[in-house]
């Protein structure tokens, strides 16, 4: 069974350090790549900005330190997203998507994981929707022009909550190459309508990467716990989850997602999570490789 290829979320690293500290400590603790946060705050926004030399800078990093940046994690559309009612908002929203593609090819990102969501702090409806789909198939071809993958994640949202829900999505755009599915095993997870096993299959086609957290599922009226759920306390199956990969024979990478970036225990905390997941892996790969010897 091939060993699985393990990157760790900006997000896990202390928020202080430099781009060379940042790489050199994923690199020190097993990792293969790291993945670039751009998320809604103006800080990470400005990376939207960067000169051309702060680019070349940030590739120099990544390629002394041996540690790949082969995907950005764009959920800066919580603020602007493209399905939003306001139109200044959505043209927001369509400024930052270009932004961001023009960014990934010039730092060699290949995908650019979306927020699955047409709108967050707005209400949802059938023209919110709407607007989702028709600037999302203008940024596919953006998306096109510069050879970048735009992925949806999987999320904490009703509105892509499942990859059945992503497939009919894709189905209205059409087949373009361009757009596939970034699965969250936990997201998936936390939703009690999901079987996960199923869910995975149907989507493998699909599939760039998978991110990797522990949540508390959605349950009557608690509406679920998505983030900073330490592994192992919640309600994800992670050995049922890799042994389906397994079955289906996934060889993508798969990202461990957490937000220890301002916690003092950052380096136990990310340790402490690779170690769960890679025994996690390996009881999988127990079971799996003893269904294979009884036949």
């Amino acid at each position: 069974m091939k060993q699985p290829i393990f990157g760790i979320y900006e997000k896990a690293l202390p928020k202080y350090f430099s781009w060379q500290d940042k790489f050199a400590l994923a690199k020190e603790l097993g990792f293969e790549f790291m993945e670039l946060s751009i998320d809604e705050s103006d800080e990470r926004l400005a990376r939207l900005d960067w000169s051309r030399k702060e680019r070349e800078e940030f590739r120099r990093f990544s390629v002394e330190s041996g540690i790949r940046v082969p995907s950005i994690c764009l959920s800066g559309h919580r603020r602007f997203p493209l399905g939003s009612n306001k139109q200044e908002t959505r043209e927001a929203g369509l400024v930052m998507m270009k932004k961001a593609i023009d960014l990934a090819a010039d730092l060699g990102v290949r995908v650019i994981q979306l927020a699955g969501y047409d709108v967050y702090y707005e209400e949802k409806s059938v023209l919110t929707r709407a607007y989702f789909i028709e600037n999302l198939r203008l940024a596919l071809d953006w998306a096109a022009e510069k050879q970048v993958v735009l992925a949806i994640e999987i999320m904490d949202d009703p509105f892509i909550n499942s990859i059945t829900k992503y497939l009919r999505i894709k189905a209205e755009l059409g087949s373009s190459p361009w757009l596939k599915v970034y699965p969250d095993i936990g997201n998936l997870s936390a939703w009690p309508e999901n079987d996960v096993g199923f869910e995975l299959a149907e989507g493998m086609a699909e599939t760039v990467a998978i991110h990797l957290k522990d949540t508390l599922q959605v349950d009557g009226l608690f509406p679920g716990k998505f983030k900073e759920v330490p592994f192992g306390t919640g309600c994800v199956d992670f050995a049922g989850a890799f042994k389906s990969l397994q079955m289906l024979h996934y060889a993508g990478p798969f990202l461990i997602e957490m937000w220890s970036e301002s916690s003092p225990d950052y380096y136990e905390e990310m340790v402490a999570a690779k170690r769960f997941i890679e025994g996690k892996w390996k009881e999988a790969t127990a079971t799996w490789m003893k269904s294979e010897s009884l036949n």
